[in-house]
């Protein structure tokens, strides 16, 4: 499978280097409209082709596959033109800003018969896999609660300026931070969002949001509560599963312990690879999706995290709670 990549950001050197780790898959493209980035990225492996306009790249023939790793909103543009070419689409978080957008990616590539998967990374992160073992063998009973802490920094001038523009990111902490802590809340939660309350704030003079707050209640009862801060003192990305008979401590910084009755269990300790091997997973998965298999991802899971963000928005605008049985009344 000869792989394209469009946009090389800050994570284009992982894409780069599961493509060159994986039998079966080559990297023969890579595209930015910074040419110089492009080539930096496309630095070890051999033979692949510098483009800065992705329709070139498409019209060259050279890529089988495409992994979109562009600013949020360009998904569905760029999304569109590689399945009309005939090739299959990886897109990163967020699927799209719009669960229209979302829904016309789907039916562009359907109507292509090429391959559509996500890349929410939560879902190969190996301290999060292995929380999900420990999750699926039962032996903690059911889960109840869970709590996901995480800063970042929406500090102007700390990030590309996209992520300022309302209209490209399709928002600020919450669409970006925001929708990693959704996706391995619901995972780990095992369950649909039917309610929200959220809160926004904006500093810095930002003219998108720097911090939030999510208040869920899922389908099955579990509640999840998540928490984004920008440019804390100390930093964190902690995730906490209660379940009837034990906790899980997930924290990519340490590794994932399983706590119960007073006693503690590291199930998985941090490696240095650890970030690499789930970039590797994730185009593995894609690899096997072209191929017919089902996606470790659904869809339909990808389309709720964007749900969530915008239910999100309304709830902290509106100043309180929204129930729902179908987030699609939330847009």
């Amino acid at each position: 499978m000869r792989i394209g990549l469009i946009g090389a950001g800050a994570v284009a050197p992982y894409h780069c280097a599961a493509a060159a780790e994986l039998d079966g898959v080559e990297l023969t493209a890579v595209c930015d409209i910074d040419e110089g980035a492009a080539r930096r990225a496309a630095t070890g492996s051999s033979g692949a082709v510098v483009f800065t306009d992705h329709r070139r790249m498409l019209e060259a023939g050279v890529v089988d596959a495409v992994i979109v790793n562009t600013p949020h909103a360009t998904h569905l543009p760029i999304g569109v033109d590689v399945a009309a070419a005939g090739a299959h689409v990886m897109v990163e978080k967020p699927m799209a800003t719009t669960l229209e957008d979302c829904d016309r990616l789907v039916a562009a590539c359907e109507s292509a018969g090429v391959a559509l998967t996500v890349g929410h990374i939560q879902h190969y992160l190996p301290e999060k896999v292995a929380a999900q073992h420990v999750l699926a063998a039962g032996e903690l009973g059911a889960v109840r609660m869970v709590r996901d802490n995480r800063s970042t920094d929406y500090r102007p001038g700390t990030r590309s300026p996209w992520f300022f523009s309302p209209d490209i990111a399709g928002g600020g902490a919450l669409m970006n931070i925001g929708g990693h802590c959704l996706d391995r809340s619901l995972w780990f939660g095992g369950g649909r969002a039917v309610e929200m309350l959220a809160t926004t704030v904006n500093r810095f003079g930002s003219p998108v949001e720097t911090d939030g707050a999510m208040m869920l209640r899922l389908d099955n009862g579990v509640a999840a509560s998540i928490v984004v801060v920008s440019d804390p003192a100390t930093r964190s990305d902690l995730v906490t599963v209660v379940c009837d008979d034990g906790v899980i401590e997930i924290d990519p910084r340490h590794g994932t312990t399983v706590h119960t009755d007073g006693r503690s269990q590291l199930v998985h300790r941090t490696r240095p690879s650890d970030i690499q091997s789930a970039f590797t997973a994730q185009l593995a998965d894609f690899q096997r999706v072209v191929g017919g298999a089902a996606p470790t991802v659904p869809l339909a899971h990808a389309r709720h995290v964007v749900e969530l963000v915008l239910a999100a928005y309304r709830s902290a605008a509106e100043g309180s709670a929204l129930l729902f049985a179908d987030a699609d009344a939330l847009t």
